[in-house]
């Protein structure tokens, strides 16, 4: 089963309610996703913590019905 892109924005959004979303499907096969999302909530934190609070707010998806996320994450300009 696949997953829609805007069910993986409403995810982010809902988890970091300041993100900037852009969702791009890689294969447009609904399991090979881009996502570029921007912050003021990763001010502070590693690349790794960026990705991981995006990965929680996937809420265990990632790996199941989202098969490939190739993400990028920063702190707003």
């Amino acid at each position: 089963m696949a997953m829609d892109a805007s069910e993986i924005e409403t995810m982010i959004r809902a988890a970091i309610p300041d993100a900037q979303v852009t969702i791009r499907d890689l294969a447009g096969d609904g399991d090979h996703y881009a996502a570029e999302v921007i912050s003021a909530q990763f001010s502070g934190k590693s690349r790794v913590q960026q990705h991981q609070m995006v990965y929680a707010a996937l809420q265990g998806k990632m790996g199941g019905i989202l098969h490939a996320l190739a993400l990028q994450t920063s702190e707003p300009k």
